[in-house]
């Protein structure tokens, strides 16, 4: 049987690269080399691959609880072939680290190396939160692949303090420590402005990045 023709912009993108973007929505990582990635993530792969929960010792159920929305933990990815990743629709783009490090808020993460070092961090009263407190700090050489619910925008912390929605903040410079800032009084709490009630305080040198929503994407958008 004849195959379809497709337009070319849905074609596979080939490529010698490890991390590949397919489109501004899915990633594809060759293999060699292990990887981490999110429970969940997996959307489709070539060759033979496999898929084992990542332990993490003492903190395994503190991993949990930090991702419990997105799958519930981290996979280890091996094998040999290509392994396309994407999350709910949502935008994806690629960082190196050259040595250096990220926190990433663990709702955004898609994978990265399995190369880079990486331990769970918290911000405040995490009970006291709704989302974004439960982070992944990565230090080393590696790529990391993350998620946007939209474009995403990088905003220099370094002249003044910025502040962000927690949900809205995606990652940023390992060596800035995020405070809470409370603009209402708790009786703001009530209701679906309570995420309004609460920012992200970052002020030093270095970068947050964040998204231009505070949920899920709109498939499709």
């Amino acid at each position: 049987m004849r195959s379809p023709i497709f337009d070319q912009k849905f074609q596979e993108i080939r490529s010698t690269e490890r991390w590949t973007l397919q489109s501004e929505r899915m990633l594809r990582v060759g293999f060699g080399p292990d990887a981490l990635a999110a429970k969940g993530a997996m959307v489709a792969y070539h060759g033979v691959m496999d898929f084992k929960h990542e332990g993490a010792g003492s903190v395994s159920n503190f991993l949990k609880r930090a991702v419990t929305n997105e799958g519930g933990g981290l996979m280890r990815v091996s094998g040999q072939g290509e392994v396309f990743f994407a999350r709910n629709a949502a935008h994806v783009f690629t960082m190196d680290l050259e040595g250096d490090a990220i926190t990433i808020n663990t709702s955004s993460l898609l994978a990265f190396d399995a190369s880079l070092q990486w331990k769970i961090t918290t911000i405040g009263n995490a009970g006291m939160l709704a989302g974004g407190l439960f982070n992944l700090q990565l230090a080393g050489h590696g790529t990391v692949g993350v998620t946007s619910e939209g474009p995403p925008l990088i905003l220099d912390c370094t002249h003044q303090p910025t502040y962000v929605d927690p949900q809205a903040a995606i990652c940023w410079s390992a060596n800035l420590t995020p405070t809470i800032k409370n603009d209402f009084k708790m009786g703001a709490l009530i209701g679906r402005g309570s995420g309004e009630s609460f920012q992200l305080a970052f002020h030093g040198p270095g970068f947050v990045v964040i998204q231009p929503s505070e949920g899920r994407p709109v498939v499709g958008a």
